[in-house]
């Protein structure tokens, strides 16, 4: 683990717009490969994860959007972020009107990242420092996953514990831009947007990004 993971992210970004939802401002890097390489070095651990809490994914960037244009899913309601990352749906949610965002994810760096990109906004988020993928769903209304299909290990986890959030109540949000793991079934789309992120994390800069919801259990 970095000795300081704040200071880490810091050093290593840059605070600016986020594309498209221009009125959030995150700490991003410029490139995946070398910021990567640097967290192996920082944490003594060659198979430490890429950095998905330096850059604005497709789907979150579709699920910022949505909630710009539909404020009233989250406003006065009590949202979770989970495999959050950056926070960017959390902040989304925060800028929207939420009454309180919680932000889980498992990387220190995470940690540190949703906390300034938190302040950045003038706000506060609770950051979950844990896996709770197998725990009961949260106390709260919104559960927003943005970009959690990228490989089929993670997927297979997520999806249960999402059906489990809808069987309990809750409303749950999906941003992604079509990654194969993402299921066929079970999702109602919302939205389609065109967005700008980063050539090295997609195959594209440009693309198409949807937003989904889970629909209630037969």
């Amino acid at each position: 683990m970095a000795s300081d993971p704040r200071s880490f992210v810091l050093r290593h970004t840059r605070l600016r717009p986020v594309p498209g939802s221009e009125h959030l401002r995150m700490h991003m890097a410029d490139e995946v490969l070398p910021l990567w390489h640097a967290t192996q070095i920082e944490t003594h651990d060659p198979d430490a994860p890429p950095p998905y809490w330096a850059f604005a994914w497709a789907g979150g960037l579709a699920v910022a959007r949505y909630l710009i244009e539909h404020p009233e899913r989250v406003a006065g309601k009590r949202v979770f972020d989970v495999a959050s990352g950056s926070g960017l749906c959390g902040l989304a949610a925060l800028n929207a009107g939420a009454l309180h965002v919680a932000a889980a994810d498992i990387d220190p760096f995470a940690w540190a990242a949703i906390t300034l990109n938190a302040k950045a906004l003038g706000r506060k988020i609770t950051v979950v420092k844990r896996d709770v993928l197998d725990e009961d769903p949260p106390d709260a209304d919104v559960v927003l996953a943005g970009d959690t299909w990228y490989e089929t290990g993670f997927a297979d986890q997520i999806w249960p514990w999402l059906k489990r959030c809808r069987a309990a109540g809750l409303d749950v949000l999906v941003g992604d831009p079509g990654r194969a793991y993402l299921p066929t079934e079970g999702l109602v789309e919302l939205a389609t947007y065109e967005v700008r992120t980063t050539t090295e994390i997609e195959d594209r800069a440009q693309q198409s990004a949807r937003v989904y919801e889970l629909v209630p259990p037969a």
